[in-house]
């Protein structure tokens, strides 16, 4: 880990169109580390908004630059986000030996119960320490953090991703990272909103089904998503709150896009849609990428590099909004601020706080 050193097409926080014209609302993934030539061919013709990479895409840093290099020429613009999950604990796509092994969001939320402003500090630093190493590969998003709020029988695919379960810690360490990731020139996604923590089902397998009432809602799951509404971009959760829209999950539902989402929350920024290859959503790819997009939101997340599904999401996928172009330059214009880490003074601030806290 060192200093971060973004190409100076990267420095521009302004989103270009690319030769092909206004991009679809989509974001794709790819196969492995490196793009096949039919893949070339159709990220050429679909022109999508973006790209998010997994463990599958990424080796060693050199393996991890080209093939970020190679997804932005088929759309012939540097500008184009580049995303990834780096959460630290166990969601993170970039592993040991090349890249840090980040602690889970939980071991600063307990550290937060004993000092919130150390708790604070390391995560600001955390959020520092993993920009540096996206932008150094020209990543320019990370879908984190989580602000989700885990109940005491919910489903642990949150868990420790989570940082508590108090709503204002959750709030407050969610700023933290997200003010490291700005220093380092990384894009943060909060997610998934307007929250997966009560869920008792993994969305990837299935639809999870929530009943609190509006009230509780608003007063716990709600309120770490209304604290952070000025940021940038934001992840929908793939659930079903019965007293938003007893039928359409979040990700597809107008009514909870619309009046919770952007009405109560007040969330302005791009809002993207959690993977739609989860089980938690049904129909052809065309259809739940038809549904995502008429619900409000402005991008179609798609993860699994499959040729067919993506064939069948770009069908389904119109032109990026006017609004949706708006909220990327604003998130660009967010991005673009300070780049230098030194990575090793910043670590070893980190460590001593953990450590600290751990022999407590």
């Amino acid at each position: 880990m060192g200093k971060a050193e973004p190409s100076d097409d990267l420095d521009d926080p302004e989103i270009h169109l690319s030769p092909q014209g206004r991009p679809k609302a989509v974001i794709f993934g790819c196969s492995g580390p490196a793009l096949t030539a039919d893949e070339r061919r159709f990220f050429e013709q679909a022109n999508p908004t973006g790209f998010i990479l997994f463990e599958r895409n990424c080796q060693d840093p050199d393996q991890v630059r080209g093939l970020v290099g190679e997804l932005r020429e088929t759309v012939n613009s540097p500008q184009t986000p580049m995303l990834i999950d780096q959460e630290g604990g166990r969601v993170q796509r970039l592993k040991p030996p090349h890249w840090r092994d980040a602690p889970p969001p939980g071991a600063f939320a307990a550290l937060a119960g004993r000092n919130i402003s150390r708790a604070e500090e390391a995560v600001r630093l955390n959020g520092q320490l993993i920009a540096a190493e996206l932008s150094g590969l020209g990543i320019t998003v990370n879908c984190a953090p989580v602000l989700d709020i885990p109940g005491p029988d919910s489903h642990g695919i949150i868990g420790d991703r989570a940082f508590g379960n108090d709503p204002e810690i959750v709030a407050a360490l969610g700023m933290a990272a997200a003010a490291g990731h700005f220093q380092g020139g990384v894009i943060p996604v909060i997610k998934h909103i307007p929250g997966h923590g009560r869920a008792k089902a993994d969305s990837h397998e299935e639809l999870p089904v929530v009943d609190a009432g509006t009230e509780e809602l608003t007063e716990t799951d709600f309120s770490p998503f209304r604290a952070l509404s000025r940021l940038p971009w934001a992840m929908t959760a793939h659930v079903v709150y019965t007293a938003l829209d007893g039928e359409n999950p979040a990700t597809t539902s107008a009514e909870v896009i619309s009046r919770t989402i952007r009405g109560d929350i007040g969330f302005k920024g791009v809002l993207v849609s959690d993977d739609i290859g989860m089980k938690a959503l049904g129909g052809s790819f065309e259809e739940r990428t038809k549904a995502v997009l008429a619900a409000g939101c402005d991008l179609v997340l798609h993860c699994s590099g499959d040729m067919a599904e993506m064939e069948a999401a770009a069908a389904g996928a119109g032109p990026l909004t006017d609004e949706g172009l708006a909220r990327l330059q604003n998130g660009e214009s967010m991005r673009k601020g300070p780049r230098y880490i030194d990575a090793p003074r910043v670590k070893a601030r980190l460590d001593e706080i953990m450590n600290a806290e751990a022999g407590a």
